[in-house]
């Protein structure tokens, strides 16, 4: 089974990347999920909450405050000015 290779960076930092089998985010045009194989995309996020689906079978969310996301070749790379992760226990 495929998987994308997923960067999660803020303008400061790069905050996450891995392996994943599914990306949601919300764009201007609405809720977007992004799946291995998916064609060529690049959108405008707007602010909300970025989930990634990892292979492990965990979720890491984070929220944004708006920015962009590029989808070729099943990687994907999400950019916004701050992100927000919870917290760790």
């Amino acid at each position: 089974m495929s998987s994308l290779n997923v960067e999660l960076v803020a303008a400061d930092r790069k905050v996450w990347s891995g392996e994943a089998s599914m990306v949601r985010a919300r764009s201007v045009e609405g809720e977007i999920g992004i799946m291995p194989g998916h064609t060529p995309l690049l959108g405008v996020l707007i602010e909300g909450d970025i989930v990634i689906h990892t292979t492990e079978g965990g979720d890491q969310t984070a929220t944004i405050d708006g920015g962009f996301l590029s989808v070729d070749h099943d990687n994907v790379t999400i950019v916004a000015e701050t992100v927000q992760t919870p917290a760790k226990a």
